[in-house]
């Protein structure tokens, strides 16, 4: 019987290495060489290992060597992809594809985050801690099998299978420089106001972002960055723009008191040696023309007319022309939008 439990207990870490070969190879399309390098890529800091010199053993080093090399990697695909391509289109389209959202999501989808739950981490999924475990795990590729296998593993085992390149390089996904552009082209003041600042169970950083237009609130957004945050919080009141009238309204009203108040004028400053000279006895043409000048100095400029929103989005869904600061019925908002529809059509 004792026999027995030994054998087992000498079966169970071979059969746990031959399930980390096994899962790893569904994911990579090849056997690790070192499979030391893919296990650190699977331990996050969360779990508080070190190795025999009291040193963290986490994934990240490698999440950092990942990072480069992946830039790298997409630069070339993207480069080789889209011939005569600018370099802003390249390098929209870079930052698209590795962005933490999808790389969390690919790591999901390819089954990453099932082996770092085994690998000891918590329930706790989110797209910061997958997305830094895939950029590792490229990180342990390359280390283990070089820059070619980097490639190979990105064209063969994530393009066409997880991620279609031309539906993420023609889609706009940037809702902040949207909004921006949408603000500067109409005048108005936007910024972003943090809310609160707090960390996840595994210690990850969570942010929280709203809007504010011409002092108007507008939506927010929360996300593992900065960057994450403030685009949800814009792509919310972009969706709030083009959904609510009211708002629109809101904002243009209170541009238009803040530009009345800017343009309002004020009192000259007295010269004091004009002040001296009161007691002197004017002509009647001189006080006429002095009253003239003063009537003049007091009438209030005119406004210019404020300028119609012209269109900025090429995403339907988020296409802010036809908002304007005017009041609309509900019936010529819907009517506006069939006539969009069919001209589409």
């Amino acid at each position: 019987m004792w026999i027995n439990n030994i054998i087992d207990h000498i079966k169970l870490p071979f059969r746990k290495e031959k399930e980390l070969f096994s899962s790893l190879y569904e994911i990579l399309g090849f056997y690790p060489h070192n499979i030391e390098y893919y296990r650190q890529a699977l331990m996050h800091k969360s779990i508080g290992k070190r190795n025999d010199k009291g040193k963290p053993l986490n994934n990240e080093r490698l999440e950092f060597l990942g990072d480069a090399i992946l830039d790298a990697v997409v630069g070339h695909v993207v480069y080789s992809q889209y011939e005569g391509k600018r370099e802003g289109f390249l390098t929209n389209t870079r930052s698209k594809l590795v962005s933490r959202e999808t790389l969390g999501k690919l790591a999901n989808e390819m089954g990453l985050s099932q082996l770092l739950l085994s690998a000891g981490r918590s329930n706790s999924h989110n797209s910061y801690v997958n997305g830094n475990a895939f950029e590792a795990l490229v990180g342990a590729i390359y280390l283990d099998r070089g820059y070619d296998a980097c490639m190979w593993f990105w064209q063969n085992r994530v393009l066409g299978r997880f991620i279609n390149i031309d539906k993420v390089a023609f889609k706009e996904v940037n809702f902040k420089s949207k909004l921006l552009e949408w603000s500067q082209k109409n005048k108005v003041r936007m910024e972003y106001r943090m809310l609160k600042q707090k960390t996840d169970d595994n210690g990850s950083p969570i942010f929280s972002f709203q809007v504010v237009i011409e002092g108007i609130e507008g939506e927010r957004g929360s996300g593992y960055s900065k960057k994450e945050a403030q685009q949800l919080a814009s792509k919310e009141t972009l969706q709030k723009l083009k959904r609510e009238p009211q708002f629109v309204d809101a904002v243009f009203k209170a541009k238009s008191d803040r530009t009345k108040m800017e343009e309002e004028p004020t009192m000259l400053v007295p010269d004091p040696e004009k002040e001296q000279e009161d007691f002197l006895i004017r002509s009647q043409e001189t006080v006429e023309s002095g009253q003239e000048n003063l009537e003049e100095i007091s009438q209030p400029k005119k406004t210019p007319a404020m300028p119609e929103i012209s269109e900025i989005l090429s995403d339907d869904e988020l296409d802010l022309s036809d908002i304007t600061h005017k009041e609309k019925s509900r019936e010529d908002i819907i009517a506006e939008a069939e006539a969009a529809a069919f001209a589409e059509a």
